[in-house]
């Protein structure tokens, strides 16, 4: 019986196209994220804002990178700057793996608590947290606009000048077209922020 001989520059040929497709099915899959949690919740929405430097901030202004969202306030005593803490850690660690992707994240602490937490309040603030961390406040009105399409509990609590603010602690991931992905839960470790992060940003 003959048996079929493929000449050697055809087997060569043949594993050079195997590797091509594989590759591109494998890039295509890392390029592709997968289906966000909050993929198709109509979370979130138009907002305007100023920054720690008193610039006015906008949805907008975060096109084509990934912001994360946090929602707390700077006079806090406990959950607030450890959550903060845990999410500039985390993108550090992100930051160490793949820098590029690392790049397009926009961290954004987002305060409920606007009487107090004015843009030099927020500045000092979050000079103690990442680098890159960019701080909104506004009017109550314009704050209440945001926490309402964000669906962000927030409620003071107590009277006085030291009073608490009870509020909601999950992060946003956000895209890179406004839309909702994802969202960190209170108390995520920085291993747990930079795997939520890697597995979306792209």
């Amino acid at each position: 019986m003959n048996r079929l001989r493929l000449p050697f520059a055809a087997i060569v040929a043949l594993l050079l196209v195997f590797v091509a497709v594989a590759g591109a099915l494998l890039w295509n899959a890392r390029a592709t994220p997968p289906v966000g949690r909050l993929a198709g919740s109509g979370l979130g929405g138009p907002y305007t804002l100023v920054d720690q430097n008193g610039r006015t901030v906008t949805a907008a202004s975060f096109s084509g990178r990934y912001p994360l969202y946090y929602f707390g306030y700077t006079y806090c005593p406990d959950v607030c700057p450890l959550d903060v803490a845990n999410l500039s850690k985390g993108l550090a660690l992100f930051e160490k793996t793949d820098p590029r992707r690392a790049a397009l994240v926009q961290p954004v602490f987002v305060s409920v608590d606007p009487e107090r937490d004015t843009p030099a309040v927020l500045r000092s603030w979050l000079a103690a947290f990442h680098p890159r961390f960019v701080g909104l406040t506004g009017t109550p009105a314009q704050v209440d606009a945001m926490k309402h399409v964000f669906r962000v509990y927030a409620r003071r609590s107590g009277t006085g000048a030291d009073y608490l603010v009870d509020h909601s602690a999950v992060t946003y991931l956000f895209g890179p077209d406004a839309q909702p992905i994802s969202f960190i839960e209170r108390d995520a470790a920085p291993a747990t922020v930079a795997a939520e992060l890697d597995k979306y940003v792209r």
